[in-house]
C-alpha cells in the first residue's frame, strides 16, 4: 500500500457500544496495526437529539478495557495523561460543524446538489398519494421538478426563500440513467442503477449536516485510507461514492463487514436477545445491562471470540493472542454472510483464557472473592489460594466459578449429600473412619504424597476395599463426592482440620 493506512471507528454516542461495535473498531484496530497505520476515534454526535450523556466516555472506557485504544481521539480521553488529539482534530463532529456548509455550497455551485423547500406534510401528502396508486416515493428524477426546490424555481424565488429563512434542505442531485460500479474488499464488485436511488438530504437550515456529508468530508479531511464499517451502510455506499466524485476527490477503499447474527432463528444479535438468553451484548455494563467485564469475562477472550465472528484465519487455529490476530488477519478472509452469536463458544474461549493464566494471577482474583465470603479463615494467605486455585481451576469457566469449586477449602460441611450418604454410609463406616483418625493423627509430614501413601498401605495392611474407605472419606470432607484429588483437599486443610470433620462426622451420620 503506497498511502499510509489510516482507519476511524465513528460511533454515535447514543447509548452503550455494542459488541458488533466493538467488532467494526477491532476489525479497524487490526488492519491498521497489521499495516503500520493510524486507528482514530471519531464521535459522530451531529444528531443531538439521540445524545446519551456519557455514551462518548462509555465508548473511549470500552475500547480502552479491550485493549485496542485509539492513536487519535477527542481530546477529552485522556489515557494516563496521554494527549489523544493528533493533527485532524476535532474528533467530534459537532465540534466541527463549521466545516460542512462551505462543501455543501461546492455541490451546489457543481450543479450536485440542490436546495429543496419541501414542507414535511407537502412530502407526507406525496408518500400516501404514491401508496394509494401502489407506488413507492422516490425523491429523485422521478419527481423533484413537481416539488418545491432549487431545480423547480426560478433563481429569484430561491434566493427570495433564503432571504426569508424559509426552513431548507440541501439535497444531493442522483443522476439519471447511469450504472455505478463500486467496489468492496469483501464483496467484490457492485453494480447499481442510479434510477433506484433517492436525492438524499446532506445538509439542514439549522446549520447541521446529515450523517452522509459529514462523513464524506471528515473522511477526506482526517486523510481516511480505508473506511471498514458493519453491513448495514452497504445501502449508503453508491451515494458516498458519488459525493466523493461530485467534490473531485479520490475516495478510500471500502469494506462492509457482516452483521453478528442471533444464536437462533434471523436477523441481527440485539440487546434483547441477551436478556432473554441470558449473555452480555456490551462490553461493560450499561443502565444496570451487565457488561462482559462485569460477567467476568477476561478481555483477551472477549477480542478472541469476536474476531472470529465473520473472519477466517484459513487455518484450525482459534486461539489468537492480539499480536497474532494483527499478523493473521486480512479483509480478503472477511465472509461476505453473516455470523451467528454462539453464547456457548464465548465462554469456552473465557476458559481456555483461564487455564491459560498462571495461578498467581488468578489467585490474586479470586482472594477478594474469599475475604468477602469468610471472614475468619486461616487458608486466605495467598500461597493457600494459589494451591487451592491450581487444584479447582480446569473444572472453571470464570474465576466467578471458584467459590463454588472450592467453598469446602474454607468452611467444614454443616451437610452431606443425601443421596451419596445413604449410598457410602454402612454399617462399620464409623468404625474405619475413627480408626483413619487414629493413622492421621500419628503422621507427622501431612503433605498429599506422605498421607495418600500412609493411607492406602495401610488400607492394604487391614485388607480393606478402597470403596469402603475413599468415597466415605471424600464425603465427610467435601460434604460430597466431588472436588480434586482427596489428599490435596487434605494437605490445603491440615491435619487438625481433617480430623475434627471426620470426628464430627462419625458422630453425625449413622
Amino acid at each position: 500500500m503506497n498511502k499510509k493506512v489510516r482507519v476511524r471507528f465513528a460511533p454515535s454516542p447514543t447509548g452503550a457500544l455494542h459488541i458488533g461495535g466493538v467488532r467494526t473498531a477491532l476489525f479497524n484496530y487490526l488492519f491498521a496495526k497489521k499495516h503500520g497505520g493510524d486507528f482514530i476515534l471519531r464521535i459522530e454526535d451531529t444528531d443531538q437529539n439521540r445524545y446519551v450523556a456519557g455514551a462518548e466516555q462509555y465508548i473511549i472506557d470500552a475500547l480502552n478495557w479491550c485493549g485496542i485504544p485509539f492513536d487519535e481521539g477527542p481530546s477529552s480521553s485522556l489515557d494516563n495523561n496521554t494527549v489523544k488529539e493528533g493533527d485532524f482534530g476535532p474528533y467530534r463532529q459537532s465540534e466541527r460543524k463549521d466545516l460542512y456548509k462551505q462543501y455543501a455550497d461546492v455541490l451546489i455551485a457543481s450543479g450536485n446538489a440542490y436546495y429543496a423547500f419541501d414542507t414535511s406534510e407537502n412530502l407526507d401528502f406525496q408518500r400516501k398519494d404514491h401508496e394509494a396508486n401502489g407506488k413507492t416515493f422516490i425523491y429523485n428524477w422521478h419527481n423533484r421538478l413537481k416539488l418545491s426546490n432549487s431545480l423547480s424555481l426560478s433563481e429569484a424565488e430561491v434566493q427570495a426563500k433564503l432571504a426569508l429563512g424559509e426552513q431548507y434542505v440541501i439535497r444531493f442531485k442522483s443522476p439519471q440513467d447511469e450504472k455505478l460500479i463500486l467496489h468492496d474488499i469483501i464483496r467484490g464488485e457492485i453494480h447499481i442503477d442510479t434510477n433506484i436511488l433517492d436525492d438524499k438530504v446532506l445538509f439542514k437550515s439549522d446549520g447541521m449536516p446529515t450523517y452522509h456529508l459529514a462523513n464524506i468530508v471528515d473522511d477526506h479531511l482526517m486523510e481516511i485510507s480505508h473506511v471498514i464499517r458493519g453491513e448495514e451502510w452497504l445501502p449508503s455506499l453508491a451515494l458516498h461514492k458519488q459525493l466523493y466524485d461530485a467534490l473531485g476527490w479520490t475516495a478510500p477503499e471500502f469494506a462492509h463487514l457482516p452483521l453478528i447474527m442471533k444464536p437462533v432463528g434471523k436477523g441481527k444479535l440485539s440487546k434483547r436477545d441477551g436478556e432473554k438468553l441470558g449473555f452480555p451484548v456490551f462490553p461493560l455494563s450499561w443502565n444496570g445491562s451487565k457488561g462482559y467485564r462485569e460477567e467476568g469475562y477476561f478481555k483477551e477472550a472477549v477480542i478472541n471470540f469476536l474476531a472470529m465472528l465473520g473472519w477466517n484465519p484459513g487455518t484450525e487455529q482459534e486461539i489468537f493472542s492480539l499480536s497474532e490476530l494483527v499478523a493473521a488477519f486480512s479483509l480478503e478472509r472477511v465472509n461476505k454472510s453473516g455470523a451467528r452469536f454462539d453464547a456457548d463458544k464465548t465462554k469456552w474461549y473465557n476458559q481456555q483464557y483461564l487455564q491459560e493464566k498462571g495461578d498467581a494471577e488468578l489467585a490474586s482474583l479470586y482472594l477478594p472473592i474469599v475475604q468477602e465470603k469468610v471472614l475468619d479463615c486461616p487458608l486466605t494467605d495467598h500461597p493457600t489460594i494459589e494451591k487451592i486455585v491450581s487444584l479447582i481451576k480446569e473444572r472453571a469457566v470464570f474465576v466467578s466459578d471458584f467459590w463454588e469449586l472450592s467453598d469446602y477449602f474454607f468452611i467444614a460441611p454443616t451437610s452431606y449429600n443425601e443421596k451419596a450418604s445413604k449410598k457410602q454410609w454402612k454399617e462399620g463406616t464409623s468404625h474405619i473412619l475413627n480408626q483413619l483418625v487414629s493413622l492421621l493423627g500419628d503422621i507427622s509430614d501431612f503433605s498429599s504424597e506422605n498421607v495418600e501413601t500412609t493411607v492406602k498401605k495401610w488400607i492394604n495392611d487391614e485388607e480393606l476395599s478402597f470403596g469402603k474407605v475413599m468415597p466415605p472419606l471424600r464425603l465427610v470432607i467435601v460434604g460430597d463426592l466431588k472436588g480434586p484429588h482427596i489428599f490435596d483437599i487434605l494437605e490445603v486443610i491440615g491435619k487438625e482440620e481433617s480430623i475434627a470433620r471426620i470426628t464430627k462426622a462419625t458422630t453425625s451420620l449413622k
